[in-house]
């Protein structure tokens, strides 16, 4: 593989979207460090799986989005492969199947490492979880019946990147029914689906057009900006409630400084005129996220 390809695959990964997908991961690990059950093993295999998913949403939406012709010349973000030419349908396909494969071994591997040979029904579960999300992965955009062009890709993100990544990232260290992190999932989940909102607001002209009926182009810009804030405040309410249930000293305050600049964040937006002007705001809603994980493993651990 030439050294233009391999740069084109790894465009096709979408980095930037890598440290979003495993904010939930890192806040699972902060609560079990919280409540004493740590392993690293599950942590790492949590964040290996994770991101397989990530990537393989990210192909599979360069795929769908190519084919169905979504991805043109009026589109403001960055250049897909397909877009592009970078990558050929066959090889995006075959990358797919590869992720998808590598994903399923990846969910096998956890799951041993959470249960080992008990084969519970919870063990069952999350294997099904695990097959549920690859099945989600693709088909946000690809297919007849791609959900992202119903206006049902903000629930699935806020289920995935939320409530399975951060509940069900925390049962696989404790395994009780009895689940801590009910408001800071909620958190990661509508924060997750602010980014999305932003993305979607920056197409909302192009994805008209080319027939993809996110819920944005159902609000419109307006709307879809009361909504952002809606989302962003319910975020900031729950993580403040939920910090302040367990803080015992002023360090625990620490993850809620990034909120600070969500809210800056909120100011900016209200303030766009042109769609492309989303685009800056996505990175900035992603990072401080993943801030908000980082810091609350930081104040657990030291």
């Amino acid at each position: 593989m030439n050294s233009k390809k391999l740069k084109a695959w790894i465009s096709a990964a979408r980095l930037r979207t890598l440290p979003l997908s495993v904010s939930g991961i890192v806040m699972a690990a902060g609560l079990s460090f919280y409540y004493n059950v740590f392993n690293i093993s599950v942590f790492s295999l949590s964040l290996v799986t994770t991101l397989l998913f990530q990537v393989l949403s990210n192909f599979a939406n360069d795929y769908g989005d190519g084919v169905k012709g979504t991805d043109n010349q009026f589109r403001i973000g960055p250049k897909r492969a397909l877009q592009s030419g970078s990558i050929g349908k066959t090889e995006m396909k075959r990358a797919i199947w590869i992720i998808s494969l590598l994903s399923l071994v990846a969910t096998l591997a956890l799951i041993y490492c959470a249960f080992g040979t008990n084969t519970s029904s919870y063990a069952f579960l999350f294997l099904l979880l695990g097959v549920i999300a690859i099945l989600a992965a693709i088909l946000y955009t690809v297919g007849k019946a791609a959900y992202g062009y119903v206006g049902l890709g903000d629930l699935f993100v806020f289920l995935f990147f939320g409530l399975v990544s951060v509940l069900g990232g925390y049962f696989l260290y404790d395994q009780t029914t009895k689940l801590p992190g009910y408001l800071p999932a909620v958190t990661i989940g509508l924060l997750s689906v602010a980014v999305l909102n932003l993305n979607n607001m920056r197409d909302v002209e192009n994805d008209t057009m080319a027939g993809k009926r996110t819920l944005v182009v159902w609000l419109g810009t307006y709307k879809s900006k009361l909504y952002h804030f809606l989302l962003v405040g319910i975020a900031t309410v729950c993580f403040v409630v939920f910090i302040n249930q367990q803080a015992e000293e002023l360090i625990d305050y620490l993850p809620l400084f990034p909120f600070l600049f969500l809210w800056w964040h909120l100011y900016t937006v209200s303030q766009v005129e042109y769609n492309r002007d989303f685009d800056p705001e996505l990175k900035k809603v992603a990072l401080n996220t993943f801030a908000i994980s980082i810091l609350y493993v930081f104040t657990q651990w030291v």
